[in-house]
């Protein structure tokens, strides 16, 4: 890269940000903010943290509540930026913000892009799911996810995967999608592409309620829930005359069920249930009120080994 490292503002947290600053720094760009959240703590904080990051490199960290707000503008404004970078940043960036880079505003979105757009892409596309997912970088614009595409990078979501198995997956390709198109954006070379957003999706984000198990579903719909939220995220539930029952994980193959009915139990010391399809799904990791309960503390909060399922 020729004459003066181009000027850099990123946004950023978790551990693709951490990620994504890392490559950053790996190709010499001038970071001149970075702007993130604190923590908060009522959420389980499993991941890495970018502003450490930031702090060994000298690169002043901000974390306003509105990075939209005027004073934020300002700042950003100082640092002359030739590029904005959005790494998992939660909050939307305004059209003002945006126009502040010279070169263009890009975000990292944690799926292929049209598909998913929105909130929580990792958790909708297990949830659905899905056998194929990704990383995409784009160009920034009101509309959210919906710029030109510069560059993406899939991975496979296997039958059992959760979320948090997929996520992980999709940090180690952020790094490879990074190290493979920001050289081309820092040099003119990037090829942007319009995305055709009628061939997409778009999604929400999730609630805990959103974790309750609907038993007349099928076994892998079930399955589905489970890994979508599993650990760390807030966990499947539902609910039972001995209180409710969360279910931490799932492990699901193509067999049969015992019964006719919907219903939970053990055999050979390991936690079953019979779906509404006619197949048996294995409950890994069962708890109540977060406490883990094999075959001996099931039996005694239920008083039974076997719960019939409504």
């Amino acid at each position: 890269m020729s004459g003066s490292p181009k000027r850099v503002v990123v946004f950023a947290y978790h551990d693709v940000g951490v990620r994504g600053l890392s490559v950053l720094l790996a190709l010499g760009l001038d970071i001149r903010l970075l702007v993130t959240h604190l923590d908060d703590p009522d959420e389980t904080i499993w991941f890495s943290s970018v502003a450490e990051l930031a702090t060994l490199n000298d690169i002043p960290v901000i974390t306003p509540a509105d990075p939209n707000a005027a004073e934020v503008l300002e700042q950003v404004r100082g640092c002359q930026p030739d590029l904005l970078f959005s790494f998992y940043y939660r909050h939307m960036l305004g059209a003002e913000l945006l126009e502040i880079a010279a070169t263009g505003a890009y975000n990292l979105h944690g799926s292929l892009l049209p598909k998913y757009r929105g909130r929580v892409p990792v958790n909708w596309a297990v949830l659905h799911g899905e056998t194929e997912t990704g990383v995409s970088l784009h160009r920034m614009e009101i509309k959210p996810d919906a710029g030109a595409l510069v560059d993406q990078q899939a991975v496979a979501i296997l039958p059992n995967d959760t979320a948090h198995v997929v996520f992980r997956k999709l940090t180690c390709a952020a790094e490879q999608l990074l190290l493979r198109c920001v050289p081309l954006l820092l040099q003119g070379g990037a090829q942007e592409t319009t995305p055709d957003l009628s061939a997409g999706s778009y999604f929400g984000g999730r609630r805990p309620e959103d974790g309750r198990i609907d038993w007349h579903k099928t076994a892998a719909a079930i399955h589905n829930l489970i890994r979508a939220v599993a650990p760390p995220y807030p966990g499947a539930f539902f609910d039972t005359r001995g209180g409710r029952l969360q279910v931490l994980g799932s492990y699901y193959r193509a067999r049969p069920a015992v019964g006719q009915t919907p219903r939970i139990y053990w055999q050979d010391g390991r936690c079953r249930a019979d779906c509404s399809d006619g197949q048996q799904l294995e409950l890994t990791r069962i708890a109540v009120d977060g406490e883990p309960l094999d075959e001996a503390a099931f039996l005694a909060r239920f008083g039974t080994a076997e719960l019939e399922l409504v």
